[in-house]
C-alpha cells in the first residue's frame, strides 16, 4: 500500500516533467476543445441578438403575462388575466426579459463590439452592433428602470461579475451619443454586414434606423427634460443620413416558417417568431388570445378598418394543437346577422368565463354539435373577440421600428413646437395610413381601400380639435400600431399617458387585485439580483425610495 501511494505521487510528477519537454503548440492543442471556437464572428453574434429579440419563447411569456395586460390589448386567457390583469407579482415571469437578454443578446453584442473595435476591416459591423445594442438596452431600461449598462456583458472581459446599475438618465444620454457616432461611421468601412436579418447589410438604412431611434428616445424624455429632448430630436432630423420615411425602411427582424412546439427544443430555437407562437398558445382551443375590450371598443367604435384585421370571432372546438387551420371563422356571419360584437369582449381584470359569455349558434355551427362533445362551451367562447390567425404565423416579422411610428413622433414634435417642416395633419394622416398598410404588407391582412381610410380619418375629427386632443389621438394611434411591438407599446403609453387606461379596480375587480390596485408602471428586478449583485442592487433601490416596487415609475415617466 505504501508503494502504491508513492506511485500515485510520483506518476503525476513524472508526467509533468514529460509534458514540460513538449512544445507550447502541443500543450495548446491538447487543452483546446476542437468543437469550440476560440473567437466568434461579430456578424453571427449580431444575428443571434436580432433573432432572440422576438424569437425567444421563454421571454415572450412576460409579454403575455404582463405587458399586454398592462396596455389592455389582450385579456381573458389564464396567464394574461391571472398575472397582469389581476396585478399579481411573479418573480419568474417578471424576470425573463432580464435573465434572457443579458446572458445571450447583450453578452454577444458587447463581446462583438469589443472584438471589432478599432479594426479597420470591421467598421460597418461594429457600428451596426452598437446601434442594435442601444436598441436592446433601451428595452431593458424601459422595462426595469436603472440597470447595468456601461459594465453590462463585460464580466469575462473585465473580470467583474457585479456590474453597477447606471441611472436611466445616464443611459439615455449615452444612447444619443452612441447612435450619432455609430451612424456617422457605418458605411465608411469596406466590410459587409453579412449577419444582418433586418436590412441585409444596407448601411444607408442602418443610418436611418439610428437617427429614427434618436427621435424615439428624444420623445421618451420630452416630459422630464424637454430642452434636451428638443435638441436631440432636431439634431437627428438634421443628420445627413436621414430617417425612416417609408415602409421600405422599416426595421423588421425576419423569421422563418417553423412548426409550433412547446417542447424543450422550442426554447432554444429562435428561427420562428416566438411572440406569434405565444399568441397561439400551448392550449389554443381552450386558452387562445382574446382581445381586451379596451382595444376592441376603440377599434369598433371609431370604424377603424383594422377592427376585423386584428380581431375575429372563431369557433375553436376542432382546433389542433399545432395549427389554427381548422378554426371556423364566424365573423362575417355575425356581422351580417347584427350580432352585438362588443358585448362579450373581456374587460380588464376578467377571465374568459367572467361573466359567462353568450352562446352564438347558427346553421353553420350546429353541424359541429354532433362531433364536439364540448360544443356548448366552445360556442360560448366564440362570442369573445380573438386575435386573428394572421398574427399566429411563425414567419411574422419582429418589429423594431416602422415609418408609421416615425410619422407619429414627427406629428407630436410639431405640436411641441419643434423644428418639423410638415404640418401635423399631414403627418397624422400619413401615420394612420402607413399603420393600416403595415398590417396588409407584413401580416397578410386584407387590403383597405383609400376611401375607407379617409372615412376613418374623418371619424377621428383630427383637424377640428385642439392640440391636447391631437396629442391624445396621435398616441392612441401609436398604441394601436404597436400591438405587435409590445416593448414600445407599453413604454409610449406610460410616457404619453394615452390612451387613458382605467385600472381593473374600476371594472369591479378591486377585490381580486393582488399586489396593486393601480396599473403597474415597471417590472421588478429579479429577486436573485439582491444576492448575486447586492451592492449595486441596493444602490439602485436607494434611488427608487428603498423598495423594488412596480408602482415606482422609471425616470422618464412623469405623467
Amino acid at each position: 500500500m505504501k508503494h502504491l501511494r508513492l506511485f500515485r505521487i510520483i506518476l503525476p510528477a513524472v508526467g509533468l516533467l514529460l509534458f514540460a519537454s513538449c512544445s507550447d503548440d502541443y500543450m495548446e492543442s491538447i487543452n483546446t476543445d476542437p468543437s469550440k471556437a476560440t473567437t466568434l464572428d461579430p456578424n453571427a453574434q449580431l444575428t443571434t441578438a436580432q433573432l432572440q429579440t422576438y424569437g425567444d419563447l421563454d421571454l415572450t411569456e412576460t409579454f403575455r403575462s404582463y405587458t399586454y395586460a398592462f396596455t389592455q390589448q389582450t385579456m381573458g386567457c389564464w396567464n394574461t388575466t391571472n398575472y397582469g390583469g389581476r396585478h399579481m407579482m411573479s418573480d419568474n415571469d417578471m424576470s425573463k426579459v432580464w435573465t434572457r437578454y443579458y446572458p445571450i443578446a447583450i453578452k454577444n453584442l458587447v463581446d462583438a463590439e469589443v472584438n471589432s473595435a478599432d479594426n479597420e476591416e470591421m467598421i460597418n459591423i461594429n457600428a451596426a452592433i452598437r446601434i442594435y445594442k442601444v436598441y436592446m438596452m433601451s428595452l431593458l431600461t424601459d422595462i426595469y428602470g436603472d440597470i447595468p449598462y456601461f459594465e453590462a456583458g463585460r464580466g469575462f472581459i473585465d473580470n467583474n461579475p457585479t456590474p453597477k446599475y447606471d441611472t436611466q438618465e445616464e443611459i439615455y444620454a449615452d444612447f444619443f451619443t452612441t447612435l450619432a457616432d455609430a451612424a456617422s461611421k457605418i458605411g465608411t468601412g469596406v466590410d459587409a454586414i453579412s449577419g444582418d436579418l433586418i436590412y441585409g447589410g444596407d448601411c444607408a438604412k442602418w443610418k436611418k434606423l439610428a437617427n429614427s431611434l434618436r427621435l424615439r428616445f428624444a420623445m421618451r424624455i420630452s416630459n422630464v427634460n424637454p430642452q434636451k429632448a428638443q435638441a436631440e430630436f432636431e439634431a437627428a432630423l438634421q443628420d445627413e443620413g436621414g430617417i425612416i420615411e417609408t415602409a421600405a425602411d422599416n426595421a423588421l427582424v425576419k423569421h422563418m416558417e417553423v412548426a409550433f412546439s412547446f417542447g424543450s427544443e422550442a426554447y432554444t430555437d429562435y428561427r420562428g417568431n416566438a411572440l406569434s407562437q405565444r399568441f397561439y398558445g400551448n392550449d389554443p382551443a381552450n386558452n387562445p388570445t382574446y382581445i381586451c375590450s379596451t382595444l376592441f371598443n376603440e377599434l369598433y367604435d371609431t370604424g377603424d378598418p383594422r377592427t376585423f384585421m386584428i380581431a375575429r370571432f372563431y369557433y375553436d372546438g376542432i382546433m389542433s394543437l399545432t395549427s389554427p387551420e381548422n378554426r371556423i371563422d364566424l365573423t362575417d356571419e355575425m356581422i351580417e346577422s347584427g350580432w352585438d360584437m362588443k358585448a362579450d369582449a373581456r374587460t380588464p381584470g376578467s377571465f374568459a368565463w367572467e361573466p359567462w359569455p353568450r352562446q352564438y349558434t347558427s346553421a353553420l355551427t350546429e353541424q359541429y354539435s354532433e362531433t364536439d362533445s364540448d360544443f356548448a362551451n366552445n360556442m360560448s367562447y366564440a362570442s369573445i373577440p380573438k386575435l386573428a390567425n394572421n398574427f399566429l404565423k411563425s414567419d411574422n416579422p419582429g418589429v423594431v421600428m416602422t415609418s408609421a411610428e416615425v410619422k407619429f413622433l414627427l406629428a407630436e414634435a410639431k405640436i411641441n413646437g419643434w423644428a418639423v417642416e410638415t404640418n401635423v395633419a399631414t403627418l397624422f394622416t400619413e401615420g394612420v395610413t402607413e399603420a393600416i398598410n403595415f398590417l396588409v404588407d407584413s401580416y397578410g391582412c386584407s387590403s383597405v381601400k383609400a376611401d375607407e381610410i379617409t372615412a376613418y380619418l374623418d371619424n377621428l375629427h383630427f383637424a377640428n380639435v385642439d392640440d391636447d386632443i391631437k396629442r391624445e389621438l396621435i398616441n392612441t394611434q401609436a398604441w394601436i400600431l404597436h400591438f405587435t411591438n409590445p416593448y414600445e407599446c407599453w413604454a409610449n403609453q406610460r410616457r404619453s399617458g394615452f390612451p387613458r387606461l382605467k385600472s381593473p379596480a374600476e371594472y369591479g375587480y378591486s377585490n381580486v387585485l393582488v399586489d396593486s390596485q393601480e396599473i403597474p408602471v415597471r417590472l421588478c428586478y429579479p429577486r436573485l439580483e439582491s444576492s448575486y449583485n447586492t451592492d449595486s442592487y441596493n444602490e439602485a433601490l436607494e434611488r427608487m425610495g428603498g423598495t423594488n416596487s412596480w408602482n415606482i415609475p422609471v425616470w422618464w415617466d412623469v405623467e
